[in-house]
């Protein structure tokens, strides 16, 4: 049995060389598997974020250079050929082909009674579609790796995707994939350039019988940051993740953020300017939602903007944020392929106090529903400083319905268009909520709205009892400035009945 600091010592020369582990070792004799425990990835991050970053090896040789996008998944793993399938383990593991633009090499190593062994590459394994490989390849690792778990009918269903710099993503039972989530984002729409760090190594505990949690470690690294990551998956009516973090600066950074994520919105009912679309709606999220640190509840929704565009949040110690999809009706999207209504919503929730900092928002242009072009993360204002360790903690739920949300009326539709007089925008926001059908509740509602520059005319509301809805529509005149930022509020008295809707019109 190798003792730790060897193993460590190993990994830092093959790193070091611009190799990973594996491929060192694929050279000689395989060693005895190493012993392992959650400190042994902490350790190894400490360990290389003291020595100079080394990229990792992203060459890959043909057939497998350039392959295109229909190339690419067109390599399938074979029916039984996952890790732990048939062992009733409740889990079993898919690794994933490089290749397309997941090229970097990623070491997969099985931890089973806490002993470590690599996963060497097994072509095997995989069906390569109509591509012409030779009758053998060398190791050439994996690009991630998938986690499957059986559903009702028995069969393996996709649970979760670790694939591509250090990006994830997760289902409940019956979704499909949607938002995307990052391990670190680093100088994000950052004009001195954003930063990618990749997850470099997986270790995998297989799971004992009747276990409903897999625990997966992982090693990131990126030019001025090493980390030790550990997932710990537990599915249920939601996936719960929890992260673990433990970061190693190799320099100061100032700008990096905590629970970040990605979705796709290319135009909804609030921003349609494709009136000759089929579809009404096209996005994997509709907004981001926001609890204080101070409890107030705060729903943004999100938008394709014609220029690019950052909104920050400033808050402490947030209690909770995420990426919604609050329209689970079909006639909302009118897509029989996509499903949108189908895809997840995920909610975060910070394991601690996190400080002072700021929820980011980056809208991006885009012109293809491929491009994820909406971003957020929460941004501390505490930088990281060189050579010291510093943790953080979290929970996702991965869900069709946040376990929290607010106790109040929800901004259920949001919907904007030209206002008659061809001048103006016209906005209609609808909240929902059973308090609205509280008749003691709502005997002085109003629709308490402040816009910042410019004004808002016409305010109006029309509440129905019986539907458990108000209806707001307002017109804004932005005396000539190209925005105007809305927060808009249901009151009764000086007593919120809804939560707080925020937008920012751009032309």
């Amino acid at each position: 049995m190798f003792e730790r600091r060897h193993v460590l010592k190993a990994a830092l020369g093959a790193m070091a060389a611009g190799l990973n582990p594996g491929q060192t070792r694929a050279e000689s004799a395989p060693p005895a598997p190493p012993a392992f425990t959650r400190d042994t990835v902490v350790d190894l991050a400490r360990t290389i974020a003291a020595k100079p970053y080394a990229p990792p090896p992203g060459d890959l040789r043909e057939p497998f250079a350039g392959l295109s996008y229909e190339q690419f998944v067109g390599i399938k793993t074979k029916p039984g050929e996952a890790i732990w399938a048939g062992e009733n383990k409740g889990f079993a593991i898919e690794p994933l082909h490089r290749g397309h633009i997941f090229s970097a090499a990623v070491d997969l190593y099985l931890v089973d009674n806490g002993a470590a062994t690599r996963l060497p590459y097994d072509q095997s394994r995989f069906d390569y579609g109509g591509l012409k490989v030779p009758e053998k390849l060398p190791d050439l690792s994996y690009s991630g790796f998938r986690v499957l778990r059986r559903d009702a009918s028995g069969a393996e269903a996709e649970l979760a995707i670790f694939q591509g710099a250090s990006f994830y993503r997760a289902v409940a039972a019956g979704q499909n994939l949607g938002v995307t989530a990052r391990g670190l984002s680093i100088r994000t729409a950052d004009p001195r350039g954003e930063e990618f760090p990749f997850f470099r190594i997986f270790w995998i505990e297989k799971p004992a019988l009747g276990d409903n949690a897999l625990v997966i470690h992982a090693l990131l690294d990126a030019p001025s940051v090493a980390g030790a990551y550990r997932f710990t998956l537990r599915p249920a009516e939601a996936t719960i993740v929890d992260v673990e973090l433990t970061l190693f600066p190799r320099t100061n950074i100032d700008h990096y953020g905590l629970a970040g994520f990605a979705a796709m919105s290319l135009y909804s009912p609030l921003d349609r300017r494709r009136a000759d679309a089929l579809r009404p709606m096209v996005a994997a999220a509709n907004g981001l939602q926001m609890l204080t640190g101070a409890g107030e509840w705060l729903w943004r929704p999100v938008s394709n903007r014609e220029s690019l565009q950052f909104s920050s949040f400033v808050d402490s110690n947030p209690r909770g944020f995420g990426a919604l999809v609050r329209d689970r009706d079909i006639a909302a999207y009118q897509d029989d392929d996509q499903h949108f209504e189908h895809r997840p919503s995920l909610w975060i929730e910070p394991l601690g106090e996190w400080g002072p900092g700021a929820i980011q928002l980056v809208e991006i242009p885009s012109g293809s529903e491929n491009n994820e072009n909406i971003v957020a993360y929460w941004r501390p204002k505490v930088p990281l400083i060189a050579g010291l360790a510093t943790t953080f903690a979290y929970r996702q739920f991965w869900c069709w319905e946040p376990p929290t949300r607010p106790p109040l009326a929800i901004a259920a539709e949001s919907r904007s268009g030209r206002a008659p007089d061809g001048k103006h925008r016209r906005f209609l926001v609808v909240f929902s909520g059973d308090v609205l059908a509280n008749a003691s509740r709502t005997t002085n509602l109003t629709a308490a709205l402040v816009t910042s520059p410019g004004a808002a005319t016409n305010v109006r509301t029309f509440h129905n009892p019986a539907a458990k809805n108000c209806r707001v529509t307002f017109d804004i005149d932005p005396a000539a400035e190209n925005f105007c930022e809305m927060r808009l509020v249901l009151k009764s008295g000086e007593q919120a009945l809804s939560e707080t809707w925020l937008y920012r019109w751009t032309p």
